[in-house]
């Protein structure tokens, strides 16, 4: 849905590749450069599509200009209507910010489309200006993403909800609408329109956009209910405790939109780095030529043409093309691996992330609940009862039951003479209750039911709590009489979790979870993984507060997949979606990484890949200045010329690019190992 926040700035990509953070509502000033587009003042697809093409006509003008000298004019055309199409309000900008002393990555640009045209490569400024503008309106269409996202998240709401009236009649209003205190109807399979506490009815509610838990819930009287929940069985009477405005929903979406709001923008290393080395290298120029005459007895305008060969020598035109190519190439190299990465900010905010919290329902367990415990009391037959009760479960649609049935799926089926089941009838919160061809009546239930019916021993009791410690919900097996066996439903751990959760603790990484599931199923999923630092029971603003507290102490990311991570994946410093088939799409949009296999051993890989990424383009760096630095000892002696320049500025550009593309080769953990 993504996103996005004011993204923040790529350190570790160039502006040519990468977009720049838009700060419309200027609450981070200091944060970093800004550039002010709106997405309509950028140019159409159209428009960035033809400049592209423009550039890479003026590169086969160029290069042909030696057969036919005629073409040399063709191409310093196409290239100066192809940054007339992207670029010009841009290189106006930058030479703005010259003139101001605003020496950053605008300045930057400015010095090397002009270096470029000075020594002959115009096409190299064509296609930096035509990149330059394809990234930011990549950026603004992810911004446009975000939106749409908070739109989505509102829509899980109804519309419209049934309210009693005063004669006791139930008529449909607006949700909008309905007052604090007002009694809604809501039938099964309904959308729950409205937060507040059930005044009358049994069911189960699906609660899994709010709290991530991974089965629906059994509500009664007394029970709180959520906006956007689904009601699955039976109908529920609702005393509406909050108003739509301000439901737990409402309150989601107001801090997903803040938090993308609020995010401050990462400055890029190309930002840092032009800040040191624009006015460093036009200061050098400027002394060259003011001082040398008079120090060195230079004529004038040998002093003046060896400082624009020290510019042109200097161009940032090799760093500008070659950042750009690291960054794509460890962007498709992530890409392999299954992780797609939401550009070049992303590598910048990974290289620094200290903790990572992780959400537990579809995260660090499949989503998915299976039979991991049964067992029979009192002397029952084990094999009749596994019979009798995966028919049972099998009636019935409730995951839990669906669950138990998958799991005694391997029982031997009934004989001809076995008892088996001929009708079942749903037991709204509760459970299912079924007729056998023996004429018994029994029942899969609850504990709940079990309480009222005063069927719980002390043995039973004990077996459900020792299941409950390990975060497990269990279903009895009874009959009219006693409870005739157990049987305990969990969320499993994914089988690289455990994996994953030690490669980011050997990266030096603190993990944490955040679940909404209860306690004692966050505390034994996390002991399973690994995890020593685990919270449950959390709603989306209890896992925002905690994820910002995590911030406090370093670079935080956020790893979850439902709608109620969603606020925190947008306050993270970075956040990882999970990509498969049981991944919501708002959660997709507005995290910075899709993980498309649900392999958290990426999470890790993501890592790793952004402190490469990082270290190639320190090298670039060091091999461009340490060659550039040759080239302005010869300038500053007088000896420097524009083909030399020519050379330095190509050469360069050459290697660092060559450099840059080794990242392609980069892989990340096997995906067939030992997990």
């Amino acid at each position: 849905m993504e996103q996005k926040k004011p993204h923040p700035t790529p350190a570790l990509a160039c502006s040519c590749c990468t977009p720049q953070p838009h700060d419309h509502d200027n609450e981070h000033p200091d944060a970093g450069e800004h550039h002010g587009h709106t997405h309509s003042a950028l140019p159409s697809w159209g428009r960035i599509g033809t400049a592209l093409l423009l550039a890479l006509l003026a590169e086969a003008a160029h290069w042909w200009q030696a057969q036919h000298p005629a073409l040399s004019y063709v191409g310093m055309a196409l290239a100066v209507l192809a940054i007339g199409l992207t670029g010009l309000g841009i290189y106006r900008q930058g030479l703005a910010d010259v003139r101001q002393l605003r020496l950053g990555i605008h300045a930057l640009m400015a010095v090397a489309v002009t270096g470029a045209f000075l020594i002959g490569q115009w096409p190299e400024a064509a296609m930096v200006m035509a990149l330059y503008t394809a990234a930011e309106r990549l950026e603004d269409q992810a911004a446009d993403r975000a939106r749409q996202a908070i739109g989505q998240l509102l829509a899980l709401t109804p519309d419209t909800a049934l309210v009693q009236q005063a004669d006791g009649s139930y008529h449909t209003q607006p949700t909008s609408a309905v007052a604090l205190h007002a009694t809604v109807r809501v039938p099964p399979g309904a959308h729950i329109p409205l937060d507040g506490d059930i005044t009358q009815g049994h069911s189960s509610v699906d609660q899994s956009p709010i709290t991530g838990e991974s089965v629906p819930v059994d509500k009664a009287p007394g029970d709180s209910v959520w906006a956007g929940s689904v009601n699955q069985q039976g109908e529920l009477h609702i005393l509406v405790t909050r108003t739509s405005s301000e439901s737990l929903l409402a309150r989601m979406a107001r801090a997903v939109e803040q938090a993308q709001r609020n995010k401050a923008p990462v400055q890029r290393l190309v930002d840092r780095f032009a800040a040191v080395y624009t006015p460093t290298v036009m200061l050098l120029a400027l002394a060259l030529a003011a001082l040398a005459p008079w120090l060195l007895g230079w004529p004038v305008l040998d002093a003046i043409y060896q400082a624009l060969a020290l510019l042109v020598i200097a161009c940032p035109c090799a760093l500008v093309l070659s950042t750009p190519v690291t960054v794509v190439s460890a962007l498709t190299a992530a890409a392999r691996q299954g992780v797609l990465l939401k550009g070049g900010a992303v590598l910048e905010a990974a290289r620094h992330l200290r903790h990572v919290a992780l959400d537990k329902t579809g995260t660090l367990t499949t989503g998915r609940p299976a039979l991991v415990d049964w067992q029979a009391l009192d002397g029952e037959q084990p094999l009749a009862l596994a019979q009798l009760a995966a028919q049972l479960a099998a009636r019935s649609d409730h995951p839990v039951s669906q669950a138990i049935a998958q799991g005694l799926a391997d029982s031997p089926p009934p004989n001809g003479n076995a008892v088996q089941i001929a009708e079942v009838h749903a037991l709204p919160g509760r459970g299912v209750q079924a007729q056998t061809t023996a004429q018994q009546t029994l029942y899969l239930v609850n504990l709940r039911w079990a309480q009222e019916n005063q069927l719980v021993t002390a043995a039973v009791e004990a077996a459900v709590q020792t299941q409950a410690d390990q975060g497990r919900s269990v279903s009895l097996l009874a009959d009219g009489r006693q409870v005739l066996a157990w049987f305990a439903v969990a969320d499993t751990l994914r089988p690289q979790a455990t994996v994953a959760v030690q490669r980011l603790q050997d990266l030096g990484v603190q993990v944490h979870m955040l679940s909404g599931d209860h306690p004692s199923a966050a505390q034994a999923i996390a002991r399973q993984a690994g995890i020593a630092q685990a919270q449950g029971g959390l709603l989306p603003e209890d896992k925002l507060r905690h994820l910002q507290q995590l911030q406090g102490n370093g670079p935080t990311a956020m790893v979850g997949d439902g709608i109620n991570d969603a606020p925190a994946l947008a306050q993270a410093d970075l956040g990882f979606a999970m990509g498969g088939a049981h991944s919501t799409g708002m959660a997709m949009e507005t995290a910075d990484v899709v993980l498309v296999h649900d392999d958290l051993r990426r999470i890790g890989d993501t890592i790793q890949l952004a402190r490469a990424t990082y270290a190639v383009l320190w090298q670039n760096i060091a091999l461009a200045l340490g060659i550039k630095l040759v080239f302005l000892a010869l300038a500053l002696s007088g000896h420097a010329s524009m083909w030399l320049a020519v050379l330095a500025d190509m050469g360069v550009s050459l290697l660092v690019v060559a450099n840059g593309l080794r990242l392609r080769r980069w892989r990340g953990t096997p995906a067939q190992g030992s997990v």
